[in-house]
């Protein structure tokens, strides 16, 4: 059980985070690091893009002053720390879509071949036993590191939605953590949860908080989709993985799935993959008529069951290759009901009217 000094590191970052994301908001005016509204943005004002770099920040500060997570692993500080940066440019001078992806492979490449943080095995997904990469691995960890970042980066898109499913993922793997043993693990999610939250107190302007937005900014959603692709990679390859490859595939699912079903709407309209839009999961749904609470409301219960399926399967021990072939389908149906939003919704209105 944890004694009151296991909980300093979260009270510092979460203390740390709450100072910073006071005292960053002028420099973020001064320096320009502002979102202002656009036709792919409706918020009002100028808004403070600072909400990432305080978060990590906290982490860093506090794994420093109590050597929680610094001690052994540097090297995700060297990576995020890229991430962070390289968030923070595109925030303030809208990088290159390819520019921004080559910096990204380059960031994965530190988690994988420097830090040795990459996906050896894959489990029986197929049916015919465990698939082994080998040094394939490497690279297949590269692109699964770069393809995380950018989901995450998608789905930040209304108030408190990227740091919402941050917080439930997260919170998934410090139950698989505690369940299987590995308690000493625990406090590498929960830092990261500790400074989310009063980033998501301005976010969302919960009471005592209102007239202070903050947006969480390309420097924020890379570097929260890194951290969970870390986290991830680490608890499922290690000696004392606390869960199964696959099992962590439907933690992070959703973000997964609406980044596949964007990317193939745009390629089969022969746009870049990359280009943005406003077509994406809570765009879809503020245009059927929820507002943005109720948006953010529906996506992160959406998230949970994608979660409370990995749970599930984890526990019950159910076959990993029903759980692949059950991902798989889901994709292809949620694909397909992206590509035909419209005329799903007016099928089920019909069937609402009879």
């Amino acid at each position: 059980m944890f004694d009151y000094f296991q909980f300093v590191p979260l009270f510092t970052a979460f203390f740390v985070a709450l100072v910073l994301l006071v005292v960053m908001t002028p420099l973020a005016h001064q320096f320009g690091l502002v979102d202002q509204p656009s036709y792919r943005k409706k918020h009002a004002g100028m808004v403070p893009l600072t909400g990432g770099v305080a978060i990590f920040m906290a982490v860093l500060v506090a794994s420093i002053v109590t050597d929680v997570w610094m001690k052994n692993n540097p090297l995700f500080f060297t990576a995020s720390a890229f991430i962070v940066l390289l968030g923070m440019l595109d925030d303030r001078f809208d990088l290159s879509a390819k520019g921004r992806l080559v910096c990204q492979f380059g960031v994965a490449a530190i988690m994988a071949w420097s830090a040795q943080n990459y996906i050896t095995d894959l489990g029986d997904i197929v049916g015919f036993g465990n698939i082994s990469l080998g040094i394939g691995g490497y690279f297949f960890t590269i692109v699964c590191v770069v393809g995380v970042i950018n989901a995450f980066n998608m789905i930040d898109g209304i108030d408190g939605l990227a740091g919402g499913m941050s917080l439930i993922i997260l919170l998934t793997v410090v139950g698989f953590l505690l369940a299987s043993g590995n308690e000493d693990a625990v406090m590498e999610p929960l830092i990261i949860v500790a400074a989310i939250v009063p980033f998501l107190a301005f976010n969302l302007s919960w009471k005592g908080f209102k007239g202070n937005k903050i947006f969480m900014g390309d420097a924020g959603s890379m570097f929260v989709g890194l951290t969970i692709v870390w986290l991830l990679v680490d608890h499922t390859q290690s000696s004392q993985a606390a869960f199964r490859p696959i099992t962590a595939v439907w933690l992070i699912g959703l973000p997964l799935m609406d980044m596949a079903a964007i990317m193939y709407r745009r390629a089969m309209k022969g746009q870049s993959v990359l280009r943005p839009d406003r077509k994406h999961l809570h765009n879809i749904f503020m245009r059927a008529g929820l507002s943005s609470t109720q948006a953010l409301i529906a996506i992160l219960a959406m998230g949970f069951c994608y979660c409370l399926i990995g749970i599930l399967g984890e526990f019950y021990q159910i076959a990993e290759w029903i759980m692949f072939a059950s991902f798989v389908a889901l994709l292809v149906a949620y694909s397909y009901i992206i590509q035909n939003i419209w005329s799903v919704i007016r099928f089920i209105k019909t069937l609402v009217r009879v």
